[in-house]
């Protein structure tokens, strides 16, 4: 699914930053980034290819954890190995519920440098799967374009009242324990058909992805 997606990534690595920088000087009611928020991508990567292993991509590992590599659709649930940081590890499961285009004008807390872009929104449930204290963790899942390339865009925080990236609720420190976000991503071309988890070293090559119908 990174097809394309180094060459995307570098044009509009500077736009990434300048969205961040610009949604701040302005006052807007953006959220503030977390603290372990990574900065717009910058570094080349290659394009990755799922090793052969001769099984179906779409099955679990060990009957737990989902394949690095797997292919869902939006509602489909998977169990993956989540760090937030060093203290705060383990395992959750990811249910994407939708995503949803918004409309350029939904762009202008970023100001002008935002102008020509769509904004679309990544809706999801998160499970504390492990029982592990993840309460006030973050996640983010990346845009992916209609014929398997990054956004190259990264936005932080999220629209107030249309897509706004939540931590995990206190309570999100017990097996079961569920909470609802929503990442926000945006392109200036073509249309976003999916998400992906690519957080680790196994999956950020090889990423799970929910495909829109």
């Amino acid at each position: 699914m990174h097809k394309g997606h180094i060459v995307f990534a570098a044009a509009l690595a500077a736009i990434g930053l300048g969205l961040s920088a610009c949604g701040s000087e302005d006052g807007s009611a953006t959220q503030e980034p977390p603290a372990s928020s990574a900065p717009a991508e910058t570094e080349e990567t290659t394009e990755s290819t799922p090793a052969d292993s001769g099984d179906d991509a779409s099955a679990p590992v060990d009957g737990d954890v989902t394949a690095p590599g797997t292919e869902l659709a939006v509602g489909d649930r998977a169990v993956l190995p989540f760090e937030y940081t060093s203290e705060k590890s383990g395992t959750i499961a990811v249910t994407v519920t939708a995503i949803e285009k918004g409309t350029e004008a939904d762009m202008a807390p970023f100001g002008e440098k935002a102008k020509g872009m769509t904004p679309y929104f990544i809706r999801m449930t998160v499970e504390n799967v492990s029982g592990a204290d993840l309460s006030y963790a973050t996640l983010s899942l990346g845009g992916v374009l209609e014929g398997g390339g990054g956004t190259g865009v990264v936005l932080i925080g999220g629209l107030p009242g249309k897509c706004e990236s939540e931590a995990a609720p206190a309570e999100f420190a017990a097996e079961g324990a569920t909470f609802e976000t929503c990442s926000l991503t945006a392109s200036p071309s073509a249309p976003v058909t999916a998400a992906e988890f690519d957080e680790g070293d196994e999956y950020s090559d090889n990423p799970v992805v929910w495909a829109a119908a």
